[in-house]
């Protein structure tokens, strides 16, 4: 942090908030609130003589609550700038009549209660998110006693007992009687792989932190007994298991099983009632004091930076890469990239990693100055668009803005903009259309292909990325499909339009395969679960139509899944023969029916 302070090409914004983000990857316009110190950071020389004479006391974050600070503070040691802070809402006022005393005890007149809070705005081309994690907050599971029993502690407040800088020291003492602990019991996975209470994923650094603390006791004083109860211990890392064994052979006791009770007894040590499942055998047993090992959480400032910077979360709230495999560290938004718990639980090195690769990224996509973007993009027919805001709703990376209210034609940012066609495709007045995907060249192969004998053809809309790579995959394996089918390739399974299914339908096609990436893995975020939508709604208005819903098949194939392609073409074929002639010319007769002006889809007969 020291050399990050000090390094002329960096500048660090502390007790900064990012408020707004606005503009695109070369070109991030970011609105940075920087909050008051009250106490000039350059001419601080954090020699303390403010705290000594403030009369507010105040629990330290720090450390849990386990040591106080004053109102004027630094906030831990090494912090940069080494400089201290008031916090306003604790400071007593710099009225004389009511304290001031900071004011008069700084010989440098560094305390300046004028100060107020900044806003500045950075022009950035990348933007690194490395917004860490939280613990979780173990109060909801009353029954290990954390809110009743002072002798039940977090992990990280045991962090900061046995700590050297800690309150105590690096002196390991209970709680209550500051006594040294005799038995020392950890609870595994609170807050973690649970469904009922916490979070359903596992935290990934829970149980080499566990070993990491029982070590220190061990070396603090051997004679300590040390009792784990856990799940599973999941030392994956490279040295972790010589680490877990070591922690055996000094005598730390693993037991497998989570405690279900915890009672105080009249001495304030605590009872513990666990199941142990190796044994089958209920057993209690003695615990001078009880650290939970707590799992991890999102940061809570998760939510707000993904509605300013456009990106996706899982199921567990974390940010969503790109790719988990091709991107890594890429967000789905263009310039963006992430770092450490951002994208998930991880441990320091797997953080540094993280932070070097995204780092590598942020410099390639920056060194030569200008910005590269795909031949591959949307783009608006201005005297078409409606501006019903459509496009800007279904576009997975922000790329398109509307205004509704004013009646202006959306604008495609070309620079965020991927290529997907997911805009086109729903668009309900055709004014986006696709440089090299455009609708005039997938209906042109459309037409081609069913062009003779389109009753004995499959068609088959697949996208680049995965269900065409599968049927690539198919190829060089020599696997045996039916030979009828008829391939047209799109960039994504989101950009077949609905539109390019009535054709197909009205051309003679028997049957029409849309096939894409599997839900979840998706090349574009999530621009296939559009795709389920809009095949979902097309099969409805078959039913409608009188046509055979089953005629129309929607299969997710990844890239590697040659066999399954393989199967779903002689799947295909099976149905394409139980569609008759005549069940052919009823469709196309059907579907060409007139619609009234301006409907080229098929509307169902009301």
């Amino acid at each position: 942090m020291t050399d990050v302070g000090r390094h002329p090409r960096i500048t660090l914004h502390t007790l900064s908030e990012v408020v707004e983000v606005k503009g695109s990857v070369g070109n991030f316009d970011v609105k940075i609130l920087k909050k008051a110190r009250y106490v000039n950071e350059k001419e601080c020389t954090a020699c303390g003589d403010c705290a000594k004479v403030c009369p507010v006391v105040r629990p330290d974050e720090f450390n849990l609550g386990l040591s106080s600070r004053k109102a004027i503070f630094s906030p831990f040691p090494q912090a940069v700038p080494s400089a201290y802070m008031i916090n306003v809402n604790e400071c007593l006022g710099h009225n004389p009549a009511v304290c001031s005393k900071c004011v008069e005890a700084c010989v440098k007149h560094c305390i300046d209660f004028r100060m107020s809070d900044e806003e500045r705005v950075e022009r950035v081309g990348a933007i690194v998110v490395a917004t860490g994690l939280e613990v979780y907050d173990p109060t909801e599971m009353d029954e290990y006693g954390y809110t009743r029993f002072e002798n039940v502690l977090t992990s990280l407040e045991f962090e900061r007992l046995v700590n050297a800088g800690g309150p105590t020291k690096g002196e390991l003492i209970r709680p209550t009687d500051r006594r040294h602990p005799k038995t020392i019991g950890f609870i595994q996975c609170v807050g973690s792989r649970s469904l009922n209470k916490g979070a359903g994923y596992c935290s990934n650094i829970c149980c080499m932190n566990t070993i990491k603390s029982t070590l220190l006791i061990k070396e603090h004083n051997p004679e300590v007994e040390v009792k784990v109860f856990y799940i599973d211990i999941r030392a994956f890392g490279k040295g972790f298991e010589d680490l877990y064994r070591r922690s055996r052979r000094l005598g730390v006791q693993y037991i497998r099983g989570l405690p279900g009770t915890v009672e105080e007894t009249e001495d304030r040590s605590l009872r513990v009632a666990v199941e142990n499942t190796v044994t089958s055998r209920l057993e209690v047993h003695e615990l001078d004091m009880l650290v939970l090992a707590l799992g991890v959480k999102p940061a809570t400032s998760t939510q707000r930076l993904q509605e300013m910077l456009g990106l996706q979360l899982t199921p567990d709230g974390f940010f969503l890469e790109a790719h988990p495999k091709l991107q890594p560290v890429d967000a789905a938004t263009r310039g963006v990239f992430y770092a450490g718990c951002a994208e998930g639980p991880k441990d320091i090195k797997e953080s540094v990693t993280q932070a070097s690769a995204a780092a590598a990224r942020a410099i390639r996509l920056l060194h030569r100055g200008e910005i590269t973007t795909e031949p591959i993009t949307s783009f608006i027919l201005a005297e078409q668009c409606k501006a019903c805001g459509r496009c800007a709703e279904v576009c997975p990376y922000n790329a398109i803005t509307v205004d509704p209210k004013k009646k202006a034609p959306a604008v495609v940012n070309t620079a965020a903009c991927a290529g997907c066609g997911t805009c086109a495709a729903e668009c309900p007045f055709d004014a986006i259309d696709m440089n090299h995907f455009s609708d005039r060249q997938i209906t042109a192969q459309i037409d081609t292909l069913l062009e003779a004998e389109p009753s004995n053809k499959i068609l088959v809309f697949a996208c680049n990325w995965c269900s065409y790579a599968g049927a690539d995959y198919a190829g060089v394996s020599r696997l045996q499909y039916p030979s009828n089918v008829r391939l047209i390739r799109t960039m994504c399974s989101g950009r077949v339009d609905e539109d390019f299914i009535w054709r197909g339908f009205r051309a003679g096609a028997p049957v029409i395969l849309v096939s894409g990436c599997h839900i979840g893995d998706c090349h574009y975020i999530d621009a296939n679960h559009w795709t389920l939508k809009r095949i979902e709604k097309v099969q409805k208005k078959m039913a409608r139509l009188g046509i055979r819903p089953e005629r129309l098949q929607l299969e997710w194939i990844s890239a590697a899944e040659g066999i399954r392609f393989a199967e779903v073409m002689r799947r295909m074929e099976s149905l394409r023969r139980t569609v008759t002639a005549e069940e052919i010319f009823a469709t196309i007769e059907t579907l060409s029916k007139p619609r009234g002006k301006g409907q080229s889809r098929p509307l169902p007969p009301q």
